[in-house]
């Protein structure tokens, strides 16, 4: 994608550039951003109801995040006018909010980053607005399961393609597709930063996982086919085929022994209320 589009999160290819191990007290702060990252979403769960204004859960946010002692981290960055994103139904990422409501039956992604002392929490969840089809609820379930086999093969010694192949290769045999163009990535005191983290790959393939490393898993699954637009705002992603399309986030550091996800739900709201376990 160009510079004007996307919370630089590129086309999916591999970044050149040093990746950035971190210490234990760097631990710390990514606990501390995550946590209200996540928080925040919390928050924003009982508001995401049939007829809710998108602008309306944004500045919400917004509220939540300044009056918590931190910043929104996607506030006015590279020119984006907005606290959080809101992806509805065909939107595959980065839609922005506005005097668009929320209708019965849809599906939305809502993706937030904050900043507490320099460090970012950044996470994304799925919300049902009110009664959804099956085949939604369907799509959901499997992207959290596409995130969970993602984080199911963090540890030290793996390779970044293991993570991209645990979830393409679920996501398919699901008949369901994994979107291209868009990737997890590295981040701490900087937003986006090596290394890039693709949903779909190899095993065995790209970089070595070492304890210290700090990386988003944020996999974009569509009912239909993995292609993907840019609408003329420069941000907003949609599908193709106007299939339906869903996401999810996590932050995570890799540990000595696995991984540790900084952005938790404090209040147990991450997945969905009615999904299978």
């Amino acid at each position: 994608m160009t510079e004007q589009g996307t919370l630089e999160i590129p086309v999916a290819r591999r970044r050149s550039s040093q990746i950035k191990v971190h210490t234990a007290a760097d631990f710390e702060g990514m606990r501390a951003a995550g946590k209200l990252a996540a928080e925040c979403l919390d928050m924003l769960t009982p508001h995401v109801q049939p007829g809710v204004l998108t602008d309306e859960l944004d500045r919400l946010a917004r509220e939540f995040v300044l009056d918590h002692g931190a910043l929104p981290a996607c506030l006015f960055y590279r020119g984006y006018p907005k606290t959080v994103c809101i992806s509805p139904n065909h939107v595959v990422c980065h839609g922005i909010p506005g005097p668009r409501s929320l209708r019965d039956g849809e599906i939305a992604n809502i993706d937030v980053t904050v900043i507490i002392d320099g460090w970012h929490g950044d996470t994304s969840r799925m919300y049902p607005v009110g009664e959804v089809a099956p085949r939604a609820k369907r799509l959901i379930e499997v992207t959290y399961e596409a995130l969970e086999r993602g984080l199911a093969v963090v540890k030290p010694g793996a390779k970044v393609g293991d993570i991209g192949y645990a979830i393409q290769t679920y996501v398919e045999s699901q008949r369901c597709s994994v979107v291209r163009d868009f990737c997890g990535h590295g981040l701490g005191k900087v937003f986006h930063e090596a290394p890039n983290i693709l949903h779909f790959g190899r095993k065995g393939e790209g970089e070595t996982l070492q304890p210290g490393m700090f990386f988003t898993i944020e996999p974009m699954v569509n009912l239909g086919k993995f292609q993907v637009k840019l609408l003329s705002d420069g941000w907003t992603a949609v599908t193709r085929d106007k299939s339906l399309s869903a996401q999810v986030e996590h932050s995570v550091g890799v540990t000595e022994t696995g991984y540790e996800i900084f952005t938790l739900s404090p209040a147990g709201l991450f997945k969905p209320a009615g999904l299978a376990a």
